[in-house]
């Protein structure tokens, strides 16, 4: 079987982006180069490389530029037989342009030095961050880049890497980020690996962010992106249950928050306490983020008019709309829906 890496992420949906840009930080974009070894597991590079796709496409402006690394030829070969395209060969990677180096390994990867790797890993390492998927760290580790660091590594390799590399500290986690090291021991693993990642730079609050939109499926009921955090937590009251469902399913029509109280039985008052102490956000406002949410989802999903998803959306004036739109987001909904377009895959 043969593929590109670009068709991996051709039908990528990424509807549901809940995300306030201005929170991340405005910087150029870091330069990832994924180097692939022959029979590469093709689940621990697609998700890593997911956790950096999702984050540019929840940022206005890119996070990350990757870069498939390959062999000696145009195509490398992953564990399921699926030849990758690759961006260049590893003889014509320009270390000192890299800010993350990842060796992506695989169950039936061969260890064994590799002299061009290790100068390349070498080259790389004054400046950059390293890491290794699945059994990867070990060409961390024979370039002698990982004494004194923590390492998460395949049980099946642990004894060997022991014996050759006793500077290096194995981690009895499935990942592992220790300075500028982070290294993950199987598939599984990779993208939590890569989020936690992510999170040094962006935030914990976009991380939740991504791993909602990663994640929404693995719940038996599939709930909206911008609530389903909360609809998770078994802690929450009921009355405060209720209040959410209340909005969620009353977007283009907004109930009053009295109205709300009233259905909820219990006062205003209390309703704005149990959001207080448990959304961190007054009723008012978290119904205005929930209903902007659902414009954003529109402005992807669809090719609406402005002024339909606006009414779509409860607002009774356009103008309102745009600056609410705006006021939340740091961008009009027209340049949103043309900035986010650009950026994702050509279907």
């Amino acid at each position: 079987m043969r593929t590109s890496f670009e068709s991996l992420l051709k039908n990528k949906n990424m509807a549901h982006l809940d995300r306030d840009p201005r929170q991340v930080p405005a910087t150029p974009p870091q330069r990832v180069a994924f180097v692939l070894r022959e029979h590469f597991s093709m689940m621990a590079f697609t998700g890593a490389v997911d956790a950096l796709v999702t984050a540019n496409l929840m940022s206005h402006a890119p996070l990350y530029e990757v870069l498939v690394v390959g062999g000696a030829g145009e195509m490398m070969v992953s564990d399921l037989g699926i030849a990758i395209s690759t961006d260049c060969r590893l003889d014509e990677l320009e270390e000192r342009e890299q800010d993350i180096l990842i060796v992506c390994g695989g169950y039936r990867v061969a260890l064994h030095p590799d002299r061009l790797l290790r100068s390349k890993l070498r080259g790389v390492a004054a400046g950059a961050m390293l890491g290794g998927l699945w059994n990867g760290a070990y060409f961390l580790a024979e370039a002698g880049l990982l004494d004194g660091y923590d390492c998460a590594f395949h049980p099946d390799g642990r004894s060997m890497m022991q014996e050759l590399f006793p500077g290096v500290k194995l981690s009895r986690y499935s990942h592992v980020l220790d300075r500028n090291r982070f290294s993950c021991a199987g598939a599984n693993s990779s993208l939590n690996m890569m989020l936690e990642a992510i999170g040094r730079g962006c935030g914990a609050q976009f991380v939740s962010a991504i791993e909602e939109v990663l994640g929404c499926d693995k719940m038996q009921e599939v709930m909206d992106v911008s609530v389903v955090a909360l609809d998770r937590d078994p802690t929450l009251p009921q009355p405060l249950k209720l209040a959410l469902e209340l909005m969620r399913n009353n977007i283009e029509e907004p109930l009053a928050v009295t109205e709300i109280a009233q259905c909820a039985q219990i006062s205003r008052r209390q309703l704005e306490r149990l959001f207080c102490r448990h959304v961190n956000a007054t009723p008012t406002r978290y119904y205005l983020e929930l209903r902007l949410t659902h414009a954003r989802q529109l402005l992807l999903q669809t090719n609406r008019s402005i002024t339909d998803i606006a009414v779509a959306s409860g607002f009774v004036s356009i103008s309102h709309f745009r600056s609410c739109f705006r006021e939340f987001f740091a961008v009009a909904p027209g340049r949103f829906r043309e900035t986010l377009r650009a950026q994702r895959p050509s279907a």
